[in-house]
């Protein structure tokens, strides 16, 4: 009986307040919190500009400027057999041989590549041995389906492909940089130099 009184007296006390708050004048708010949470500084891009000649916040770029994060090396590559012809041909890793480059590019390759290319570089990842994909040529022993053996891509080939994606793989430009790729093409090398054993 005491459980129940002790609920009634709650609802009873919860009840009056929300009564008694919303009987108070509707044009003043009361106080609010955070209140630059939802009324922004800032201009939003559609909004009129007093700052500028034109009265627009949305500016059109300098020339020759990039967005951030822009992957400019690639427009010279376009997703085509010419395009990768022409990185095939072309493109090399800018980055040093280092121990640090290497580490980095195995924590990528691990996060992006293995559960498909298996860690060692044989086609034989988490994905394909529980979902029953098509598994992807080893990288030392297999043989391209752009033709070739897996163990002689170059790094403007392998750059590419991570880049652009290729038959079930996927286009990996949006989640690494160009700088993460070329780190992930520098540890595929390393595998590319390992059989199976």
């Amino acid at each position: 009986m005491n459980k129940f009184r002790i609920l009634s007296a709650a609802l009873l006390t919860v009840t009056a307040g929300a009564v008694i708050s919303s009987c108070g004048d509707k044009r003043k708010p009361g106080m609010e919190y955070a209140r630059n949470m939802y009324d922004p500084i800032a201009y939003n891009y559609d909004q009129p500009n007093r700052n500028f000649a034109n009265g627009q916040t949305a500016q059109t770029p300098p020339a020759g400027t990039n967005p951030v994060g822009y992957d400019k090396i690639m427009d010279d590559y376009p997703n085509t057999s010419e395009g990768l012809a022409a990185a095939e041909a072309s493109l090399k890793n800018p980055l040093s041989l280092t121990k640090i480059n290497l580490q980095e590019g195995r924590a990528l390759y691990i996060t992006m590549c293995s559960h498909c290319h298996g860690e060692k570089g044989q086609g034989d990842g988490a994905i394909i041995k529980n979902e029953k994909f098509p598994a992807p040529p080893s990288y030392s022993t297999g043989n391209s389906s752009r033709g070739g053996a897996m163990k002689d891509l170059t790094d403007g080939r392998i750059f590419h492909t991570i880049t652009y994606g290729l038959n079930l793989m996927g286009s990996h430009r949006s989640q690494l940089n160009p700088t993460e790729r070329w780190k992930i093409v520098m540890y595929v090398h390393q595998l590319q130099k390992h059989d199976s054993k």
